[in-house]
C-alpha cells in the first residue's frame, strides 16, 4: 500500500467510456502513478491510453491488479451495469474505488455497495464531474456558505447531451445496461442539490423518464425529469438526449440556485452570449447582477482522494453522500413514470 514518500498507485479495470481518461488524467495530476489497466474489450480508450502512456502496461487478467499489493485504489468506467460488481470486487480485495457515474444502476447493487464498504473498510467514490470538474460549482457553494443569496430555497438542474448515435457504443441504448436516463445523468444533479443545500436526504416526489426523439431506439431514454424535497429545499431536475448540432458543445448545462436573498445561475460548458470556454457564473443579489470568473477556484476531488486513501478518510466526497445521491437517483429512476414511445 501507499505510503508518505510513495506516490498513490491506481489501476483501472473496464474502459468503456470516455470518463476513464477524466479519472486517469485526474489523479495523475494529483501526482498519483497508474500501474496497469484491464479491460474486457478493446475500446477507443484502451487506443488512447496505448497511444498517450504506452508506458503503462495493459494486463491480461484484471486479477492481477487486484492482487497487486502495491495497487490502493482502482478506477473504473466500464459498462455502467458492470461498474457496482467491480467495485465490490475491488473492496474486497483491500482496494479504494473511484467509479465514473453512475457507479450502480439498480437499488440491489447499491446495497452490495453498502454492504461491501462497511465490512471493508474501504471506500466506494462516484466522481460526479459535473461538480468535481466545475470550478463555477465550487465557487457557488463557496458563495453560498458565505451568505450571498440567503438561504438556499430550490436548486434547477439541467443536464442536456448530444446523442450522435453512430459514435455510442450499442449499450448506451438500453436501460438495463446504462441505466437509464434518472439513473445515469441525473445522479450529478442529485448530488449537486445534496452539496449546495447541505441535504443529507432528499424525498422523490415524482419522476417521469420517456423517448420521444429515439423511436429506432425503443428502450432508450432520452428525457427524464424529476421533483426532489428534503428538509432544507426543494430541486428540480431535468435531463435529455436533445442538443441540437449547431450549439457547438456537447450540452448547456445549467445550474440554478435561488435564495431568498438572490440566486445563482452558472453556464457550464458555453455562454450564449459569446465569452469563451466554460464555468460561467451569474450572481443576482440586492446590489446588482455580477459575471464572476471562477479562474483562481481549485478542485479539490482528486487530491482529496490521493490523501483520503493514505489517511483512511472520505473527504473528497463524504460515503454517505455518495451513497444518498445514488439512492435519490436510483429511486427516481425505479419509480419513474414511462411515457413517449417507450417499450
Amino acid at each position: 500500500m501507499t505510503t508518505s514518500e510513495e506516490p498513490l498507485k491506481f489501476a483501472a479495470i473496464g474502459l468503456d467510456h470516455g470518463h476513464i481518461m477524466g479519472l486517469i488524467l485526474g489523479l495523475q495530476g494529483a501526482g498519483a502513478d497508474c500501474a496497469g489497466y484491464w479491460s474486457e474489450n478493446d475500446t477507443p480508450y484502451t487506443a488512447m491510453v496505448a497511444q498517450q502512456a504506452p508506458h503503462i502496461p495493459r494486463v491480461n487478467e484484471r486479477a492481477a491488479l487486484l492482487e497487486d499489493p502495491t495497487i490502493s485504489l482502482i478506477v473504473t468506467a466500464a459498462v455502467p451495469v458492470e461498474r457496482a460488481g467491480i467495485a465490490v470486487e475491488a473492496m474486497r480485495a483491500g482496494k479504494d474505488v473511484v467509479a465514473d457515474k453512475p457507479g450502480a444502476i439498480r437499488l440491489d447493487q447499491l446495497a452490495e455497495l453498502r454492504t461491501a464498504a462497511a465490512e471493508t473498510g474501504r471506500f466506494w467514490s462516484v466522481a460526479f464531474s459535473e461538480r468535481t470538474s466545475s470550478k463555477a460549482t465550487y465557487h457557488a457553494k463557496q458563495l453560498i456558505d458565505e451568505g450571498a443569496i440567503g438561504r438556499v430555497v430550490q436548486t434547477m438542474g439541467t443536464g442536456p447531451h448530444q446523442l450522435r448515435p453512430k459514435t455510442r457504443p450499442s449499450w448506451t441504448f438500453d436501460a438495463d445496461l446504462a441505466g437509464g436516463a434518472l439513473a445515469d445523468i441525473a445522479s450529478h444533479q442529485a448530488d449537486q442539490f445534496l452539496f449546495l443545500t447541505d441535504s443529507t436526504s432528499a424525498e422523490v416526489v415524482s419522476s417521469t423518464v420517456g423517448n420521444f426523439g429515439n423511436p429506432d431506439y425503443p428502450k432508450f431514454e432520452d428525457f427524464g425529469e424529476m421533483v426532489l424535497r428534503s428538509p432544507q429545499a426543494q430541486g428540480y431536475i431535468r435531463v435529455d438526449w436533445y442538443t441540437p448540432e449547431g450549439l457547438g458543445v456537447w450540452g448547456d448545462g445549467r445550474l440554478l440556485v435561488l435564495g431568498t436573498e438572490g440566486y445563482i445561475e452558472i453556464r457550464k460548458y458555453i455562454d450564449l452570449l459569446g465569452r469563451p470556454g466554460g464555468d460561467h457564473l451569474f450572481l443576482v443579489d440586492q446590489k446588482g447582477t455580477h459575471y464572476l470568473e471562477s479562474f483562481d477556484v481549485q478542485l479539490p476531488y482528486f487530491p482529496s482522494i490521493v490523501r483520503d486513501v493514505a489517511e483512511r478518510t472520505t473527504t473528497a466526497i463524504p460515503q454517505e453522500h455518495v451513497f444518498t445521491a445514488t439512492e435519490v437517483a436510483l429511486n427516481a429512476q425505479a419509480s419513474a413514470t414511462r411515457v413517449g414511445g417507450l417499450k
